[in-house]
């Protein structure tokens, strides 16, 4: 028994550790197929913590409750008890081997007991919330569908059944020992100790040869299973999610979430006014991601948070964040032998190639590097074009992703290459484009139309808005109000405007807008893929804003749009404007705080409020609207299922504003179904974009009878207003003679 225990467990130990060596030095040279990217190494000490912040403490995880804590148990498990697994081979030759120094010592086997249970627990919990989730009985509405079960399932096995061998040994050495009473060095595992008791002393050894034999054949079946599949992600990411935690985009351990990316070609920032022959615009080919997003699509481990949040998916449409990282994954492992090689084609589609270089490359890898990458079935498309249109940038893939994988990036980065180079984009989108090349806005308006607000407010309360440089000298003002096109110009918004400029004139606040001289941010066009216009609006705003607030003291704005917000204090950096941002519900919460807003007028009823996409989850603000809304008397909050970080999209980000929504439920009306279940009389928010896409769904529903009439969709600033602003006086009636 103990020889061929130590034969089968040694051959089985060198196959799975080459096999499993050999396929991580592949898995490095298909992460180096990549482009360049040089910016992934700074602050190398604050890297180094996030990793460990994020794995010690398994921030990202635990969010998930019950499941983030038996992953943890797992995941420390998985790595501190490889020390059973040396003392599996030294049982092999003597069944009472243990550590040296370590081995009896009481702390060293209580932690081992702990570990061992927890992680067999943890695992077993898994395994469970799995089988109640299949996509078989939960369909779409599982974050498992599309996953590829058999490898999630054998990876649970493999940990369960080590688990198992880790106790059975305990019991076993034990036994062997001769305990006869409890003790704290076999917490857990005296019942087996009991249970084993009275075997004979051969019999106790061979069952630890065998057990020992089973652990490491376990072990190291695993090794030679994942050393065959090296794109076998729900195994491969309990190594590699270190390193894509450590070479996240941003340094200070954040997500990648606010600012995008510049857009690069071989690793350096494209110069849009003399850009190089040679330069790559966009992705069409796995090979110009950054290396970066190779590592990304190999750590991903299936899980399915990013699908379960995803308001694409959640409401029918083809695109799954995980799903898409997956086709990006097997492709590019598919394609590696091709590339490995040489292979690679130019701009025209030239092959780079020579046929020798060629002649060993398997057929079925020549036959991949010919898919296009965006295309649709019948043009053999590796991810199809309404996929890559069905985002809306919400965030919430990046947000809830445990790995730190870079989803949107990655998107934008592939309809960056539709967009300029193939022209190719859903074609009501063109319009806006246009607008905001002729315009300046998407709705292709007349520029003086951004004043129209402003005369509005005049003749309705009699209060002037300062243009800053005509009417108030720079010197002079606190803030530069950034009205944005939706604010200046879409009817519904222009409330919410009018409303926030009313506030700071009843707070006393020196405010003043630029009027003719304010254009688009670009934020819609840089999310649809056209980097270049958003070059050209965001250089003319930086160089305005620059010359506007040159004698300001501090180059303070203000914006009630969170895009516009997001634009100018997370990517104008990228263009040279350094700015000191603010959203007006961060404002407006602190003139609260200082009492130069009071709210005194109740306004009744149920509210609930919706976070924006790019003020909640890509800026961090959720606490200055709800905080207003506390102060306004009368108003009674509920929070919907989804909310704050889980907050789900109105729709309208990604440019799918100007996009019409062909497949499945429209996303705000999912999102109107979520708050009417609450049954208001009021859905806030904070953003215009949100409040046009709500008002449109909530208006839909009372022409079907399914939402109150008097339901109310408004913003934030609005609300205070009405609690702020004086009521006119009651006049009472004169008495009448008889």
């Amino acid at each position: 028994m103990q020889l061929a225990a130590i034969v089968i467990s040694l051959v089985t130990t060198v196959i799975g550790t080459a096999l499993a060596a050999r396929a991580a030095a592949y898995i490095y040279q298909v992460v180096k197929t990549g482009a360049p990217d040089s910016t992934r190494t700074g602050q190398p000490v604050q890297r180094v913590k996030t990793v460990a912040v994020e794995f010690l403490g398994h921030t990202r995880m635990n969010r998930w409750g019950i499941v983030g804590i038996a992953h943890w148990f797992v995941a420390v498990g998985f790595f501190t008890l490889v020390t059973t697994l040396v003392t599996a081979f030294g049982q092999l030759f003597d069944a009472e081997w243990v550590l040296p120094i370590i081995g009896h010592w009481l702390p060293f086997e209580i932690f081992t007991e702990l570990v061992g249970t927890l992680t067999t627990l943890g695992i077993a919990t898994l395994m469970v919330i799995r089988l109640l989730s299949l996509p078989g009985r939960a369909g779409r509405k599982s974050r498992f569908a599309g996953s590829i079960a058999w490898q999630a399932f054998y990876v649970e096995y493999t940990i369960l059944g080590i688990g198992l061998c880790i106790m059975i040994l305990r019991g076993l050495e034990g036994a062997l020992a001769g305990v006869d009473s409890y003790e704290a060095a076999y917490l857990v595992s005296y019942p087996l100790v009991l249970a084993f008791k009275g075997l004979a002393h051969g019999a106790l050894e061979n069952l630890i040869y065998l057990f020992a034999m089973l652990k490491i054949c376990i072990s190291f079946a695993w090794a030679i299973t994942i050393g065959i599949n090296p794109s076998m992600g729900v195994a491969w990411h309990r190594f590699l999610a270190f390193f894509n935690i450590y070479f996240k985009r941003e340094e200070d351990g954040g997500v990648a979430l606010g600012a995008l990316r510049p857009m690069t070609s071989g690793g350096a920032p494209i110069d849009f006014e003399d850009p190089a022959e040679d330069a790559v615009f966009g992705v069409s080919q796995v090979e110009h991601f950054a290396w970066k997003g190779i590592l990304d699509f190999s750590t991903c481990t299936e899980c399915g948070r990013c699908q379960s949040q995803c308001p694409a998916w959640n409401t029918g449409k083809p695109l799954s964040p995980k799903l898409l990282i997956m086709s990006l994954r097997e492709h590019a492992f598919a394609k590696a032998p091709y590339l490995l090689a040489g292979g690679g084609k130019d701009m025209e589609g030239t092959e780079q190639a020579t046929p020798e270089q060629l002649a060993g490359v398997p057929a079925a890898a020549l036959a991949e590097a010919e898919r296009p990458l965006i295309g649709t079935a019948e043009e053999n498309g590796v991810i199809d074009p309404d996929v890559l249109w069905s985002c809306t940038t919400c965030g919430a893939c990046v947000e809830q992703c445990p790995v730190d994988i870079e989803h949107i990036d990655h998107i934008v980065d592939m309809r960056r290459y539709q967009v300029m180079i193939e022209s190719s984009f859903p074609t009501e989108a063109g319009t806006m484009l246009k607008n905001l090349e002729n315009k300046g806005n998407p709705w292709g308006m007349a520029t003086k139309a951004r004043l129209d607000w402003v005369k509005e407010l005049k003749k309705e309360t009699g209060i002037e808005v300062p243009v800053i440089g005509e009417d108030i000298d720079p010197a002079e003002v606190e803030y530069l109000y950034w009205v944005g096109c939706a604010g200046a110009l879409e009817d519904r918004a222009k409330k919410t405007t009018k409303a926030f400029a009313e506030l700071l004139h009843t707070a006393g606040v020196q405010f003043a807008i630029l009027g003719k001289e304010e254009s688009c941010t670009g934020d819609s066009a840089r999310r649809l893929g056209n980097e270049f216009l958003f070059q050209m609006l965001g250089a003319q705003n930086v160089e305005t804003l620059n010359a506007a607030l040159e004698d300001a003291p501090v180059k303070r704005i203000v914006a009630t749009c969170p895009h516009c917000f997001n634009t100018i204090a997370n990517e104008y950096p990228q263009l040279g404007g350094h700015f000191k941002v603010i959203h007006h519900t961060q404002l407006l919460q602190h003139l609260i705080d200082e009492g130069k807003l009071i709210p005194v007028n109740p306004v009744e009823g149920l509210i609930t409020y919706h976070d924006p996409c790019y003020l909640g989850r890509h800026n961090k603000v959720y606490s200055p609207p709800r905080e207003i809304m506390d102060k306004v008397p009368g108003l009674r909050q509920q929070e919907m299922h989804r909310h704050k970080e889980r907050g789900f999209c109105c729709g309208a980000g990604g440019a799918r504003m100007w996009m019409e929504e062909r497949i499945g439920k429209r996303i705000n009306n999912e999102r109107v179904d979520e708050a009417l279940s609450l049954n208001p009389d009021i859905v806030s928010t904070a953003c215009p974009f949100c409040l046009v896409m709500l008002s449109d769904s909530v208006n839909g529903k009372k022409n079907e009878g399914a939402a109150k009439e008097h339901l109310k969709v408004v913003d934030v600033a609005q609300l205070l207003l009405d609690s702020v602003k004086a009521q006119p006086a009651e006049v009472e009636p004169e008495p009448v003679e008889a």
